[in-house]
C-alpha cells in the first residue's frame, strides 16, 4: 500500500500521514529529520509560527529535490498576529520564512485573540493564492461554531488533541456538516506507556509483526484523521512511516474504539488558555 491521501472540503488532497516538528530545534535538526523523512516518501510536514522552525522546515522542502506541489507544508499563526491587516502582514511574513512559494494550509494556532478577524484575512489569502485551505487548531469552545457561522471558507481541517483514549467522537460530529477533518497531535497519547502497551496493542502488534505504536498509527489512518508524529531518530521515522501495508479488520477497529474513556492530557480551561496565550508572541 502506498501513502493515503484525503480529499479536503475544497477539494484539495493532503497526505494524510505527516511529519510533526513540534520542540524540534531550528537548523539542522529540523532539516535534517525533514530531508530523512521525505527521501523515505513523506510527503506532508505540520510547522508552526510558534514552533520557530519554519525556515528550515523550507530549506528542506527545497533542498529535497522533489518538484514542490508533491509537497504539502502546514503552518500555524499564534494569537500575537490576529486580526485584520495584522494577520496579512503575518502570512506575509510567514510565506518569507519559509520561501516555498505558498503554504498548502494555515491555521489558527489557539482560539484567543481576534481570531474573527483573522479568519476574514486568511480568507483573503486564499484568493490571493498565497494559501490553498485554511483551518482550525485547538478550537473545542464555542469558538468553533462561531467561526463557522460566519466563515465564508469553512474550515478545512480542525487539529486537536486525538488518541485512543480520547477520540473526539464529538467534535467530529460538531464539524461534520462542514466537511471539516480531524487531525490528530499526540496521536500516541504523548507517548503514555500505559496506552501504548495496552493489551489490545500488543496482541495486534504481535500478530501483524508491526511495534504497537504501528498499530496505534494504522488505527488513526483507518479512521480517516490526519496524524503526523514528531520524530528526530531515523529509525523511528522510518517505523512510523512503516504502517501501509496491512490493515486492520472491522472488528479490531471496534476493539481499538472501545479504548476511548475521555481521557486528555492537555487540560488547561479556556481561561487559562486565554492567559498562556494571549500575552505571548514568536519572534520572525
Amino acid at each position: 500500500m502506498d501513502q493515503t491521501y484525503i480529499t479536503l472540503n475544497n477539494g484539495t488532497k493532503i497526505p494524510q500521514f505527516g511529519m510533526g516538528v513540534f520542540m524540534v530545534p531550528a537548523g539542522d535538526a529540523t532539516k535534517t529529520a525533514c530531508l530523512e523523512a521525505l527521501k523515505l516518501g513523506y510527503r506532508h510536514i505540520d510547522t508552526a509560527h510558534a514552533y520557530q522552525n519554519e525556515r528550515s522546515v523550507g530549506e528542506a522542502v527545497r533542498e529535497s529535490g522533489i518538484p514542490r506541489e508533491e509537497i504539502w507544508v502546514t503552518s500555524k499563526l499564534w494569537p500575537s498576529e490576529y486580526g485584520e491587516g495584522k494577520t496579512m502582514e503575518g502570512i506575509d511574513k510567514m510565506l518569507a520564512r519559509l520561501d516555498i512559494g505558498y503554504i498548502d494550509l494555515l491555521l489558527l494556532h489557539q482560539q484567543v485573540g481576534d481570531y474573527m478577524g483573522a479568519w476574514k484575512d486568511m480568507e483573503k489569502a486564499v484568493a490571493q493564492g498565497k494559501v490553498r485551505a485554511i483551518g482550525l487548531s485547538n478550537f473545542e469552545s464555542d469558538r468553533l461554531e462561531e467561526v463557522i457561522a460566519a466563515a465564508k471558507i469553512k474550515p478545512a481541517v480542525l487539529q486537536v488533541e486525538l488518541h485512543p483514549y480520547f477520540q473526539q467522537k464529538a467534535l467530529k460530529e460538531r464539524v461534520a456538516a462542514c466537511g471539516t477533518v480531524l487531525e490528530a497531535w499526540y496521536p500516541l497519547g504523548h507517548g503514555d506507556a500505559g496506552l501504548l502497551n495496552e493489551p489490545v496493542f500488543t496482541r495486534l502488534a504481535r500478530k501483524y509483526g508491526k511495534t504497537n505504536a504501528q498499530i496505534i498509527l494504522r488505527w488513526h489512518i483507518q479512521e480517516g484523521t490526519i496524524i503526523f508524529p514528531k520524530s528526530t531518530n531515523p529509525q523511528h521515522i522510518r517505523d512510523n512511516f512503516n504502517i501501509f501495508d496491512f490493515e486492520l479488520t472491522g472488528d479490531e477497529m471496534e476493539q481499538i474504539r472501545a479504548l476511548d474513556c475521555g481521557k486528555r492530557y492537555y487540560t488547561a480551561t479556556l481561561e487559562e488558555q486565554e492567559r498562556n496565550f494571549a500575552n505571548w508572541g514568536p519572534e520572525d
